[in-house]
């Protein structure tokens, strides 16, 4: 049971000093996700009073089903992008039908997820490099970003996820600025960035919220041209059934199946950083993803478009000192509450304050210094998350996400294709053996080639390995009468690797070569037994490269050459 209800290990374990730093944590990230949910949902192309019902009901299953203490599970900037994009293509922005789309791809999303996390499905994560992930995430901030123009600068620019349709938009549209919006947009900027610097703990975007009320109430500038919000629904989120029609499934599926990766790689990711922190606790995949599918779920019966774990409200939680997910329910019950009694109060929230408090959320997922540090250690993963970032910018972000794993794939398979293959020799006076190319006055022979392979003989490589072996022989012009092979880095041998090595050691016996192995693992020398490949009465493997070498350069092989030699012409 504790296995999948987590909350029943860490809440009868629950200290009574634990409630103040839960209680300041929950009421931190509360106050931070009502302006924060609202501002997602306009991401989402949905009323904003639908970014806190995302906020309520997923956080209270989270706390039951999640194994992170910390993890925020609400509304994201990343994810309500998604949802744009996949919905605004079945229906028209702001419709019932739009909504009822982007809540019924909760519930696909949540089903998919806990699928995923039923059948043990949580190494996915593994799928996505972190170059796929920091090339999408760039760009997805900035799309986001982009597409808060319209609001922050209160003229109409064309909604897309492709950045080069925003930019144009926006150009066709600079003469129609707002300029009071624009004003007020830019010190929203100004101060929730100014109170970040200032002390983390305080709430800027709450802040940038009520101040922004007020100066939209005492001048007027509703009557000035600058959109509000006006009025917002009160009370809870109702129950609804969600619609299960065989076109609904065709519609969304699709869709929901990406969404469930991504949001799950989100969440995982930050849980798995704070876990590092902490290190009193261990989040579990497989249950994440059940959690997450469970809060979708049931969220979208309570009208909650797809959330997950987010990257700065998690933050917060626990820098604000969270010990368990009672903080997570403390937040749901602030946001409840507001939902009750404090809906009136947003009448007056300008548009521009909720689009500064997205730019400001997004452009902390640009992560530069990462860019600036593969730039130094690695020109492949760079391209890998450049290329991400481009297809996502001008194509879309499931396109994006969708080329960035299959270009880490080809690159996988690249790198597996053309392994490290060394020559070696003795170091003087030891039995250690280095690459001829990196070391100085090592100890080579004529009649003895040494080779290691850092990598498995399977079909991706086996030719390769093959040819570069057998044509380095041949650069000996008859002198060579042993190969020695170091196969201490194979870790397995696959059936095409069986018959390209079988071909190998015939094509070296061809040319009176002997093909030896040294440091052989066992379940690979027992597939060389199995396939026939040797005999028991052979001596080919031998516990050192060091001992095999010897072997070679002793009387002992020589006389058995000369043996077999007189056999074969017998």
């Amino acid at each position: 049971m504790k296995q999948f209800f987590p909350i029943l290990t860490w809440l009868p374990a629950y200290k009574k000093e634990y409630i103040s730093d839960d209680l300041f944590a929950g009421l931190t990230v509360g106050v931070m996700l009502i302006p924060q949910g609202m501002a997602y949902a306009l991401i989402a192309g949905l009323p904003p009073v639908y970014g806190l019902y995302a906020s309520v009901v997923p956080q209270l299953i989270y706390a039951i089903f999640g194994t992170s203490r910390q993890l925020s599970v609400a509304p994201v900037a990343m994810d309500s992008l998604l949802v744009a994009t996949g919905v605004s293509v079945m229906a028209t922005e702001g419709s019932e039908a739009y909504i009822t789309y982007a809540i019924m791809l909760a519930f696909f999303m949540g089903a998919a997820q806990l699928l995923l996390g039923l059948i043990r499905m949580g190494f996915i994560t593994n799928l996505l490099a972190k170059p796929v992930i920091s090339g999408f995430t760039s760009a997805a901030a900035l799309i986001i970003g982009l597409n808060q123009l319209k609001y922050l600068i209160g003229v109409d620019i064309e909604k897309s996820n492709a950045i080069h349709e925003i930019v144009i938009s926006a150009f066709k549209s600079l003469s129609d600025v707002h300029w009071i919006t624009l004003l007020v947009g830019v010190l929203g900027i100004v101060l929730i960035k100014g109170v970040k610097k200032i002390n983390k703990k305080i709430p800027g975007s709450l802040l940038a919220v009520v101040l922004g009320i007020l100066t939209v109430s005492i001048f007027n500038l509703d009557q000035s041209g600058v959109s509000i919000v006006r009025e917002v629904p009160d009370g809870l989120p109702s129950f609804m059934l969600p619609d299960l029609s065989l076109e609904t499934i065709q519609k969304l599926l699709p869709l929901s199946l990406t969404i469930a990766v991504v949001a799950f790689m989100e969440a995982y990711s930050v849980a798995k950083a704070i876990e590092a922190k902490k290190r009193n606790y261990r989040v579990v995949p497989n249950q994440e993803l059940i959690a997450l599918g469970a809060a979708n779920v049931v969220g979208s019966l309570f009208q909650s478009y797809p959330v997950t774990g987010g990257f700065s409200r998690s933050a917060v939680n626990e820098q604000a000192g969270a010990r368990t997910p009672l903080s997570s329910i403390i937040s749901a019950i602030l946001v409840a509450l507001t939902l009750l009694f404090l809906t009136p109060l947003f009448y007056n929230l300008p548009h521009t304050i909720l689009a500064s408090i997205i730019m400001v959320a997004v452009s902390g997922l640009i992560d530069i210094s990462y860019i600036r540090e593969l730039w130094r250690t690695n020109k492949i993963e760079l391209g890998l998350l450049l290329a991400t970032a481009a297809v996502t910018l001008f194509f879309g972000m499931v396109q994006g996400i969708v080329s960035g794993v299959v270009l880490s794939i080809l690159i996988l398979l690249f790198k597996a294709a053309n392994p490290h293959i060394a020559f070696l020799g003795r170091m003087k006076g030891l039995s250690e053996y280095r690459n001829l190319k990196r070391y100085a006055d090592l100890e080579s022979w004529d009649e003895v080639m040494v080779v290691r392979v850092d990598a498995p003989f399977a079909f991706v490589n086996i030719q390769m390995i093959k040819e570069k072996i057998l044509n380095k022989a041949l650069e000996s012009k008859g002198a060579l009468k042993s190969v020695v092979l170091d196969a201490a880095s194979v870790a397995y041998i696959d059936a095409t690797g069986i018959v390209g090595l079988r071909d190998l050691m015939r094509s070296l016996s061809e040319k009176d070569i002997q093909l030896l192995f040294a440091e052989v693992i066992g379940p690979v020398r027992d597939a060389f037994y199995k396939n026939g490949l040797v005999n028991n009465d052979e001596q080919v493997f031998f516990l050192t490269t060091d001992d095999a070498v010897n072997y070679c350069l002793s009387n002992e092989y020589e006389e058995k050459r000369a043996e077999l030699a007189l056999q074969t012409n017998a």
